[in-house]
């Protein structure tokens, strides 16, 4: 496969000028990706623009190679000049999103027809340094894309990390290595990138393309090695305003409990967690090395195993009530390796929430499993990233501009 060298970078700070001429090449992008090829008078009905300004705008299009001009064979034999076909250009405007996860990279691959290319992830140690990460993220893109990084067609990378991210203007880069792996993945990849804690874009990939599609109001929770979450509020994925909006594994449930690694004490992280279920189930006398073992155990009826379980989904029942109550929801979202329990996990969960939020509030409320799982962080980069190069990034610092770094 190969890809154009057109659209290399992200775009510049915006005039009011510019700002309108990309608001018509975001529309007249869309047309082409809803309706296929068009020619430019059928471009300009769909789209209501005036003849001069489709034409400036296609113009800048197809100098860019983002949309390709051809006269169907047909045509061209007929009288008189024929009219050109335009459509979108799959070979260039490629995006990708990256999710460097404590123990894996996963990465997510998008054409200029937005369609998603491809998934791919693989695991790697917890200590495995970040040049080692960016080429492991490096391989996997260079597979999906069938060797388009070679020909400089990205328009861009999202990027997801651990830990709480904010905008750069007010100098709260608080995830742990966000500026050394910014400038590692602009070296490798050469091309500039959109960074975001990396179980908030899951949130926001849930509701686009998983369990929680179509939806405004969705309390995402991910129970996995950390604990943490995400909001999507009206449709509008939220930050908060120092980037630690959705870090429910930092909700006390028992203040006489575990010293959390965040300084707090009795956190939910330190109970519902992949290390903390497992440490409860050693207690109790089972044997478990890993989730899938727990998992078995389950599956075998170990009653140690469900008591575990039950109280896991007790806890995290409690704490998504009271976010429930501050937040009022459509939908819950659970992932993370956790929920592949299923009942033994969930019906707590739903008999906690049924006995404590109160009646009228957060009603009829759903509970769903997420529907994208590992790939979940790195699908919510794309996303973020695509909603960026259309310029309707929702909900960062209150203004239409995400983090570029």
């Amino acid at each position: 496969m190969t890809r154009s060298s057109a659209s290399t970078g992200m775009p510049r700070p915006h005039t009011p000028l510019s700002r309108s001429r990309t608001g018509h090449e975001a529309l007249l992008l869309r047309l082409l990706r809803e309706h296929g090829p068009l020619t430019r008078g059928e471009l300009g009905t769909l789209s209501g623009l005036s003849r001069t300004t489709l034409y400036d705008v296609v113009g800048a299009l197809t100098d860019n190679g983002t949309v390709l001009a051809s006269v169907p064979g047909a045509v061209r034999r007929k009288r008189g000049r024929p009219a050109e076909v335009l459509a979108l250009n799959p070979e260039a405007g490629q995006m990708l999103g990256i999710e460097f996860a404590p123990r894996a990279v996963r990465v997510a691959a998008m054409d200029a027809a937005h369609e998603v290319v491809g998934t791919a992830g693989e695991p790697h140690g917890p200590d495995t340094p970040w040049q080692a990460r960016v080429d492991v993220a490096w391989r996997l893109a260079d597979r999906l894309t069938g060797g388009a990084l070679r020909s400089g067609a990205l328009s861009g990378i999202g990027v997801g990390v651990v830990g709480p991210v904010a905008s750069p203007e007010r100098g709260l880069l608080g995830a742990p290595g966000y500026n050394t792996v910014s400038a590692l993945v602009r070296e490798r990849f050469g091309a500039q990138t959109l960074i975001d804690n990396n179980t908030r874009l899951a949130a926001l990939a849930e509701t686009i393309w998983g369990a929680a599609a179509g939806e405004q109001n969705v309390l995402y929770l991910r129970l996995s090695h950390g604990v943490g979450g995400g909001l999507v509020v009206a449709g509008t994925l939220h930050r908060g305003a120092h980037g630690v909006s959705g870090e429910f594994g930092h909700i006390s449930v028992d203040p006489e409990g575990a010293p959390c690694a965040c300084g707090g004490t009795g956190c939910l992280e330190t109970v519902a967690s992949v290390g903390a279920v497992l440490e409860a189930y050693r207690i109790a006398g089972g044997a478990a090395a890993d989730v899938p073992e727990l998992m078995a155990a389950l599956e075998s009826g170990d009653r140690a195993a469900h008591t575990v379980l039950a109280r896991t989904g007790a806890h995290v029942g409690r704490v998504l009530a009271d976010v429930c109550h501050a937040v009022g929801p459509d939908v819950i979202v659970l992932g993370g390796e956790l929920v592949d329990a299923g009942p033994a996990l969930m019906e707590p969960i739903e008999r906690k929430l049924d006995t404590t939020v109160v009646r009228g509030a957060c009603r009829p409320l759903r509970v769903r499993p997420a529907g994208l799982g590992d790939s979940g962080s790195a699908l919510g980069a794309v996303a973020l990233l695509r909603q960026h190069m259309n310029h309707r990034v929702p909900g960062l610092q209150g203004t239409a501009r995400a983090p570029l770094v």
